[in-house]
C-alpha cells in the first residue's frame, strides 16, 4: 500500500518517465498513486477525410442484417434540410436501436458517398436525469473528500450511475450483494499489452471464476473515453471479444463522472491532443461493496484474481 506522503512523489516519478518515453504527460487530478504501466494511444474515431455535423431524430425502422437505421432527422443547419434518410450504424447501435426512439448521433459523410450515424445516444429524459442527479453527487463527494478522494484498499466503493453497453441505466447499488472485478479500458486503445490484453485477461477471469464456481460475481469495465465509446461501440467491443455479457457491464457516461471516478480508483488517464495517456489498475470489491484488492498494471493473473473471490466468498 502507498501512503499518502509518498504518493505526490511518485505522481511526479510516473509523470517524468512519461516525459522520457511518451514526450508528454499530465496527470488527472486528484491524490492517486503511479503506476509503472502508462500508455499513449491514438483515439482514431474520426480518422480519415469525412465530413461530420451533429444530427437528432426519430428512428423509424431498425434492419439488423443490412446494419442500417431509417431516421427522420431534424434540419441540420448548414447542410441538409429535414429528411427521413438511412443510415450505415455500427453492429452494436443496430442491436441497441428501437423504432420510435429520439437519438442524438454524428452524421457522418465518407469519400465512398455513404451516409453513417455514429456517437449515437438514446434521448431519454429520465434516464439523463438519474444519471445527472448521480453525477453531481460523485462530484460532490469528490470535492469534499479532497486530496483524500482516493479509495485505499480497505474503503467502499463511491456511488455512481452510469450507462451500460445496451444503454441502460446501472447504478452502484445494483452491484450490492455481489462481488465486482472492476477495470478501465477504452475501445480504441492500440497498445496490445495494455488496454486488449487487460479485457483478455477480465474474460479469462470470468471464465475461470464460472469453472471454479464463484456465484454473485460481476465484472465492470468503464471507459477511460466517454467521448467516443457509447453503449452502442462498446457493445460492438464486446461482441468483437465474444464478452458474455450475463455477469459483465462494460459502462460510460458523462465525462464528469468518469474522472471522478478516476480519480476516486486513482487512475491517471489524459489526452493530449488524439493520444491517451493512462494507468491501468484491476480491483476487486468484496459483497459488501469493499475493495480487497488492487492490482497495478495488465500483467495479472486472473487464477489470483479467482482465488481471492473463492476466499472472500467462503
Amino acid at each position: 500500500m502507498v501512503s499518502s506522503r509518498l504518493r505526490p512523489l511518485l505522481l511526479m516519478t510516473a509523470s517524468a518517465g512519461c516525459l522520457l518515453a511518451l514526450s508528454a504527460c499530465k496527470p488527472a487530478a486528484g491524490d492517486a498513486p503511479s503506476s509503472a504501466a502508462v500508455t499513449a494511444g491514438v483515439n482514431d474515431a474520426s480518422a480519415g477525410k469525412q465530413v461530420r455535423h451533429p444530427l437528432t431524430g426519430e428512428v423509424l425502422k431498425v434492419d439488423a442484417e443490412r446494419l442500417k437505421l431509417l431516421v427522420s432527422h431534424d434540419e441540420i443547419p448548414g447542410y441538409m434540410k429535414a429528411m427521413t434518410m438511412e443510415f450505415t450504424v455500427s453492429r452494436g447501435d443496430v442491436t441497441n436501436a428501437r423504432e420510435g426512439q429520439r437519438i442524438r448521433a454524428e452524421l457522418v459523410e465518407r469519400e465512398d458517398g455513404d451516409f453513417g450515424l455514429e456517437k449515437i445516444w438514446v434521448i431519454d429524459a429520465v434516464a439523463e436525469a438519474k444519471i445527472g442527479t448521480a453525477s453531481n453527487a460523485l462530484r460532490q463527494d469528490t470535492a469534499i473528500r479532497g486530496r483524500h478522494a482516493y479509495r485505499e484498499v480497505g474503503e467502499t466503493l463511491p456511488d455512481f450511475a452510469l450507462y451500460d453497453q445496451t444503454g441502460k441505466v446501472v447504478s452502484a447499488a445494483r452491484f450490492r450483494g455481489k462481488q465486482i472485478m472492476l477495470n478501465f479500458i477504452y475501445t480504441t486503445c492500440p497498445i496490445a499489452t495494455m488496454c486488449p490484453l487487460a479485457t483478455a485477461n477480465m474474460v479469462s477471469a470470468q471464465k475461470k471464476a464460472k469453472e471454479a464456481g464463484v456465484a454473485d460475481i460481476e465484472f465492470i469495465s468503464i471507459t477511460l473515453d466517454p467521448e467516443n465509446d457509447t453503449p452502442g461501440v462498446l457493445l460492438t467491443y464486446a461482441q468483437q471479444r465474444g464478452i458474455d455479457t450475463a455477469n459483465f457491464s462494460l459502462l460510460t457516461g458523462p465525462e464528469k463522472a468518469i474522472k471522478d471516478l478516476l480519480t476516486q480508483f486513482g487512475i491517471i488517464a489524459d489526452f493530449k491532443g488524439s493520444i491517451l495517456q493512462h494507468t491501468v489498475s484491476t480491483l476487486l470489491i468484496d459483497a459488501q461493496g469493499k475493495i480487497i484488492w488492487r492490482t497495478d498494471g495488465s500483467q495479472w493473473s486472473p487464477d489470483e484474481f479467482v482465488k481471492k473471490m473463492k476466499k472472500a466468498s467462503s
